[in-house]
């Protein structure tokens, strides 16, 4: 096992003549792929992704042959819409960030638009499912808008084979919630890169939940920036990588509005030989704000030898009116204290095991609203748990 150590830093760099700072973790974005070069996995946002596993989706040379269904189910007032690449309300919140990002924009054949109307709370979730029929490469988009003062839950399953490429819009109108699940539930031979692009208007309050469980290759990137003052964002990630499964999420706040906060907290878990896990926090608290609050936390569990984690947060601060800003990372075994302590009340080691691994996630699993979903992702996690961890086989 090993982990990055992380980075801090408040840039000295101007060009002169007055210009803003420029901010080393927010990359320059377009729509244009050729603006991108091919990565060759020296650059520090490839240097922890095996680029051969990504089967050609960062060089675009495969054709875009593969089978993607995309279902949703919604309450009747939601407004579900499938849309051709000339929508005008598609890519107006985002600039793509890297050559995939790019490459899903330019190649998607048709988009789905999910809009909740406005003062309209939703007391049922809506859920868009999007399987992989059949391998071959294969590219998507999903915009998620919540106008004024709606509050709506959103579930993104991700389930089946493919090697899958897209990009997802949420559009926070001032004063709305929303609330993401997006669960990354694939067979175990799939390769999916992944970018949530968030808009955070005035007072609104965004909470998401990325689950990460399936998949030979899953590469999640989440950004979020504000269109007002009051915005809230809450990112929670779960991953359990099992052997020779790599799983990195790479998270990108950009306090870019006074007055606005964030809390970034994921937990990864790894076992067997050759489990990667990988995440990056990055937080920009920009020029001439005042007020933002911000802190991230990233947490791992190396359940058996033959693992790597790779835990990186990095924070750039341009202003001195700041409310609050930090972060922490931590990556380890099995508290034995804890252990010692059931296991002196008479619970077998295997049992005992078990119930520390089922707290450390339940943490974070029961802030889920949906108890169904709750206890499928949890079943899930024990089913790993027994699958690839030695000391777990015939337990209950």
């Amino acid at each position: 096992m090993s982990m990055a150590s992380p980075n801090v830093g408040v840039p000295e760099h101007s060009h002169g003549g007055g210009e803003l700072p420029v901010s080393k973790l927010d990359v320059h974005g377009s729509f244009e792929v050729d603006d991108f070069p091919v990565p060759a996995g020296r650059e520090e946002e490839w240097r922890f992704t095996p680029l051969r596993r990504l089967r050609g989706l960062h060089d675009g040379r495969n054709i875009a042959d593969g089978v993607i269904t995309v279902e949703v189910e919604a309450p009747e007032q939601v407004a579900v819409e499938t849309v051709q690449r000339d929508d005008s309300r598609l890519g107006t919140s985002f600039l793509p960030t890297d050559r995939v990002s790019a490459l899903a924009y330019a190649s998607f054949p048709t988009a789905t638009v999910v809009t909740v109307p406005k003062d309209t709370e939703l007391g049922d979730p809506v859920f868009v499912t999007i399987t992989g029929a059949e391998q071959g490469d294969a590219y998507g988009h999903l915009l998620v808008k919540a106008e004024r003062h709606s509050s709506a839950t959103v579930v993104v399953e991700y389930a089946g084979s493919a090697v899958y490429a897209d990009n997802i819009e949420f559009v926070l109108d001032d004063g709305a919630r929303l609330d993401v699940i997006s669960l990354q539930d694939w067979e175990r031979d799939a390769v999916h890169v992944s970018h949530h692009y968030t808009k955070v208007g005035r007072d609104a309050r965004f909470k998401s939940f990325v689950i990460t469980l399936g998949g030979d290759l899953v590469r999640m990137s989440p950004k979020v920036g504000y269109t007002g003052t009051g915005g809230n964002a809450e990112l929670h990630g779960l991953y359990f990588t099992g052997p020779g499964q790599h799983h990195e999420h790479r998270s990108l706040i950009d306090h870019n509005v006074s007055r606005t906060r964030s809390r970034v907290e994921y937990k990864g878990a790894l076992t067997g030989e050759d489990a990667h896990g990988v995440w990056i926090g990055d937080v920009i608290i920009g020029e001439g704000t005042e007020g933002t609050d911000s802190y991230e936390h990233n947490r791992n569990l190396a359940l058996t030898d033959g693992t790597r984690v790779d835990s990186v947060p990095n924070l750039e601060i341009f202003t001195g009116e700041v409310e609050g800003a930090g972060h922490a990372a931590a990556s380890g075994r099995l508290d034995e204290i804890h252990l010692f302590y059931l296991q002196s009340r008479g619970i077998p080691e295997d049992e005992a095991r078990r119930l520390v691994i089922r707290g450390y996630f339940a943490e974070l699993i029961d802030r889920i609203a949906i108890p169904e979903l709750r206890d499928r992702i949890m079943d899930e996690v024990e089913e790993k748990l027994q699958e690839h961890s030695p000391s777990y086989a015939g337990t209950s």
